[in-house]
């Protein structure tokens, strides 16, 4: 059995969410990149370079790339030969939280639903925890804006709406999103279990590296409907017109019920922000 100190697990989260928050991928910005040349519209090519301009500033300035520096979504690969000592796993985790967002001077989201007051921290951090073989920890920090979502959704589809209903649902929540998700948008699309299976695939369909497709043949060909469908809308980058409304259509599937087709779309602005260490 493995001992991984919790100061550890906290100073990589702290770690990570700083990381996350100022550096922009190699494929999101790639993608950006080969938007410049598809974009048709003079507008959104504009702003496909303003965004590539302030990710490359972020990167170098080690400032944020966007203000809202979002919830903090913690996923945890756990090794089942791996013992957390020295402290609580959940606390380890927001405190490094707590930790990144102020020593990275982060703004600071989390509040009560009603009151609206805020906690100051950043805490308490979303964590998905999945235990699998080894003795090694693997975290992804994602940190998910409000604007992009607040434009997700969950729907249960009766079977018979098939690859078509679900393909529908997707092209519909972005449409009808229009600019607030701050597109170019990345739409990531969770198929089956229960309902908040769905969801929770949806969300980890947005840690694939864009231009990933699935390995199976009829997911990888829904992504392509997805994608196809989203910028045949004229959204454009911003909501400004054009045809790069989305970079990438990600779908994730399991098993469901056979009297149900629960479908859920996590939408993430082009801020699509992610950072992952192993120890």
């Amino acid at each position: 059995m493995r001992e991984v100190r919790a100061e550890e697990l906290a100073g990589a989260v702290a770690r990570l969410c700083q990381e996350a928050n100022v550096e922009l991928s190699d494929d999101v910005v790639r993608a950006l990149q080969a938007g410049v040349q598809a974009e048709q519209s003079p507008v959104g090519r504009e702003i496909l370079r303003q965004i590539i301009e302030n990710a490359t500033i972020a990167r170098d300035e080690r400032l944020p790339m966007c203000q809202d520096t979002g919830v903090a979504v913690v996923f945890v690969e756990l090794g089942q030969d791996v013992r957390v000592t020295g402290g609580d796993y959940t606390e380890a985790i927001n405190a490094g939280v707590r930790r990144g967002y102020q020593e990275g001077y982060l703004r600071k989201s989390m509040c009560h639903p009603f009151t609206r007051r805020n906690t100051g921290d950043n805490t308490p951090a979303v964590i998905h925890t999945q235990i699998v073989p080894g003795d090694r920890v693997r975290i992804t920090v994602a940190p998910k804006g409000g604007g992009s979502e607040n434009m997700s959704g969950v729907k249960l589809l009766t079977p018979a709406a098939g690859l078509a209903g679900v393909r529908d649902f997707a092209v519909g929540l972005v449409e009808q999103g229009g600019p607030n998700p701050c597109p170019p948008v990345i739409v990531g699309v969770g198929i089956g279990g229960t309902m908040e299976v769905a969801a929770l695939l949806a969300k980890r369909a947005l840690l694939r590296p864009i231009g990933s497709h699935h390995a199976d043949p009829d997911m990888a060909q829904l992504e392509r409907d997805i994608l196809s469908a989203v910028n045949d809308l004229g959204v454009g980058p911003q909501g400004l017109g054009g045809r790069v409304t989305a970079l990438w259509a990600a779908v994730e599937w399991s098993p469901c019920h056979i009297a149900s087709l629960p479908v859920a779309v996590n939408i993430n602005c082009h801020a699509a922000r992610h950072a992952e260490m192993v120890i």
